[in-house]
């Protein structure tokens, strides 16, 4: 399950949207996730099923990548759909009933609605790291908080520590599994007991897991303050961050779909 979770790598590519410029990716993804949540007809989210395959078929994302983010996220998938299942109701007669719980059309349709989008939403925003290398992702957030700057906040900082932690998700998954393999060889079992003895049994692994993760940011700050790294002042950056072509006509497809889904949501609410 650990290898499972791909949230923070990185998948060098040469394709469209491994071109675009970072700020417009981040821009396009929240449109997406807008979409998503606009979205309250089955046509409109079929429309952000769509768009998902598509973005993953234009930047050769294998597949495999799309079952792999949503893996650990299926217990949430799961508990989502159960409660719209059994605490949606509707003004039909309920299909069936278990004492106290009903489960009405409308509360299938809603679970399997909530269920599509948050499959939709990981899958769009996990292509977002797929895509776009650390150093890109930090210049990009910074320059699309430059304006708090105004306010004395410090934009530069913030999204270094969002790209830090977002990168070492990776590696902290890494040391995680490496620590679980040698407690595991020692004789340790975490996979037998109740939920008291499989707690304790986390102990041996959180233990050395946060001693490696201190262990790892301190010498990361080591390395940053031998580098004379001293945040925004003075830095300059080797790649300049530039509009193209590409990135407005990205641009105008996903105001193009968000733009359909609110069009199907106002003037088709019973047909589809």
């Amino acid at each position: 399950m650990l290898r499972d979770i791909t949230i923070g790598q990185y998948f060098p590519g040469t394709s469209f949207i491994h071109k675009m410029d970072p700020r417009m990716k981040i821009i396009a993804s929240v449109l997406y996730i807008i979409t998503l949540f606009v979205a309250s007809r089955p046509l409109g989210l079929a429309l952000g099923v769509i768009m998902v395959v598509l973005m993953y078929l234009i930047s050769k994302i294998s597949g495999k990548m799309i079952i792999k983010s949503l893996k650990p996220v299926v217990p949430i998938i799961i508990f989502t759909g159960i409660l719209n299942l059994f605490f949606f109701s509707g003004p039909t007669e309920p299909l069936v009933s278990f004492g106290f719980l009903h489960i009405y059309r409308e509360g299938i349709a809603m679970a399997v609605l909530m269920a599509v989008r948050i499959m939709c939403l990981i899958a769009g925003t996990s292509l977002l790291t797929y895509t776009t290398s650390p150093i890109e992702l930090t210049d990009a957030i910074e320059v699309l908080m430059g304006p708090l700057k105004r306010f004395k906040v410090p934009v530069h900082e913030i999204a270094m520590m969002m790209t830090i932690a977002l990168r070492f998700i990776p590696t902290l998954i890494e040391e995680t599994d490496k620590i679980m393999n040698a407690q595991k060889a020692r004789g340790a079992d975490m996979e037998s007991g109740g939920l008291t003895q499989r707690a304790k049994a986390l102990i041996p692994i959180l233990i050395p897991l946060f001693v490696s993760a201190f262990r790892r940011a301190d010498e990361l700050a080591l390395a940053m303050e031998c580098r004379c790294y001293r945040g925004s002042i003075g830095r300059t950056r080797m790649k300049q961050l530039e509009y193209h072509k590409r990135d407005f006509v990205a641009f105008g497809f996903m105001v193009l779909c968000l733009a359909a889904v609110i069009v199907i949501n106002i003037y088709f609410p019973k047909m589809f």
